[in-house]
C-alpha cells in the first residue's frame, strides 16, 4: 500500500454541482468551487459547466490555485452513423480543449439509447427506460470509439470509456461487452465503483477482470438501503441521484481497501477522483469530502 501523499486524488465538481440533475448545487460558483477546492487541499479536478469555457482563462485561473483539469465527461452518439461525422469533429475539439488544460484522459461515454443525453429522444421525466443499441448499432459506435481513440492518441492523451447507470453499457455483461469488441490500444476503461456495483457488478471484480484496462479512475460508494429500495421500486436513475443512492467512499456499503491494495499491485498510478452525486444541500460536500479523506488515510498504510 502507499501513503495518503502519495497518491494522486482529485475531487469532481459533482459533490457540489450536479451535470445528470441540473437543479442540484446550481448557486454555486467557480470561484466558491475553487476556494473549497483548495481549502480542502484537492490538487485536480475535472471540468465542470460552471468553470470558464476558453481553456486558457481556465488553465490560468487553476494554476493560481495549483489545480490540475484532469479530464471532462464527453457524451457521444457514434451508434448511429447518421451522427458520425459532426461527433467526431466535435469530439476533436473537445480533444484540443483538454490537451491546451494538461489532460492525459479523455472521459467518453455512449448516449445513444441513453436517458441521460441522447438529443433523439425527448426531454423530461417520460424517459426512464434504455433503448439496447442492435448489434448494427453497437458495431457503429465501436468504429466510433476506434475512431475517437485515435483523435486522443495524437494528442498524446488516452479514450477512457465511463460505463454508466442510464445508458446501453451499465451492466456487466454490456462491460464485457465493450471490452471484448474495442481495440485495448485505442479503448480504455474509467473504473468507478459506484457505477459499477449501482449496475450490479462487483467492483473488485470488475478490477481484477480488467485490470489491464484500466486508465483512469472514479471513487464513490453507494447506500445499501437506497440501492435496495431503488431496485425494488424501479426507480429511474435521476431519481435515484436525488434520493442520495451515491455518497463518498467510506460511507456506504463499498470496502475501498482492497482495491486500493489491487490497483497499487497492478501498477496505478494516476489519477483518483472523489466524486459523490448526491444533493449538496443534504450532504454538505465539504463535510463529506473531508470525512471520505479521512476514511481513505486510515486504509491506507506507508
Amino acid at each position: 500500500m502507499k501513503a495518503f501523499d502519495q497518491i494522486k486524488l482529485g475531487i469532481s465538481p459533482i459533490n457540489w454541482v450536479n451535470e445528470d440533475v441540473l437543479e442540484l448545487g446550481d448557486h454555486y460558483t467557480f470561484e466558491q468551487l475553487l476556494n473549497d477546492f483548495s481549502r480542502l487541499g484537492f490538487r485536480g479536478t475535472e471540468n465542470c459547466r460552471k468553470f470558464p469555457k476558453d481553456p486558457h482563462e481556465l488553465k490560468e485561473a487553476l494554476s493560481a490555485r495549483g489545480i490540475q483539469l484532469t479530464s471532462q465527461w464527453k457524451g457521444v452518439l457514434f451508434s448511429d452513423p447518421q451522427y458520425r461525422e459532426t461527433e467526431l469533429a466535435a469530439y476533436r475539439k473537445h480533444v484540443e480543449f483538454l490537451s491546451v488544460l494538461g489532460c492525459r484522459h479523455v472521459v467518453t461515454c455512449e448516449l445513444g439509447g441513453s436517458i441521460i443525453g441522447d438529443p433523439r429522444r425527448p426531454p423530461g421525466p417520460g424517459v426512464t427506460e434504455v433503448v439496447p443499441l442492435t448489434d448494427e448499432q453497437w458495431n457503429h459506435m465501436v468504429d466510433g470509439l476506434h475512431a475517437a481513440g485515435a483523435i486522443c492518441q495524437e494528442y498524446g492523451m488516452k479514450l477512457v470509456y465511463h460505463y454508466h447507470i442510464g445508458t446501453v453499457v451499465e451492466k456487466s455483461h454490456e462491460i464485457d461487452r465493450l471490452m471484448e469488441t474495442t481495440d485495448p490500444d485505442l479503448v480504455h476503461l474509467l473504473f468507478d465503483t459506484g457505477h459499477a456495483l449501482y449496475g450490479g457488478t462487483d467492483p473488485l471484480a470488475l478490477l481484477e477482470k480488467y485490470a489491464a484496462r484500466i486508465a483512469y479512475v472514479h471513487l464513490k460508494d453507494v447506500r445499501k438501503d437506497v440501492l435496495e429500495r431503488v431496485r425494488t421500486q424501479a426507480i429511474p436513475f435521476q431519481q435515484a441521484v436525488i434520493q442520495g443512492v451515491f455518497t463518498v467512499p467510506g460511507d456506504g456499503m463499498i470496502d475501498f481497501q482492497p482495491i486500493f491494495e489491487r490497483l497499487f499491485q497492478i501498477g496505478y498510478d494516476d489519477w483518483f477522483i472523489l466524486e459523490a452525486e448526491q444533493d449538496p444541500a443534504i450532504a454538505e460536500p465539504n463535510e463529506y469530502a473531508e470525512k471520505s479523506k479521512q476514511y481513505i488515510k486510515s486504509i491506507l498504510v506507508g
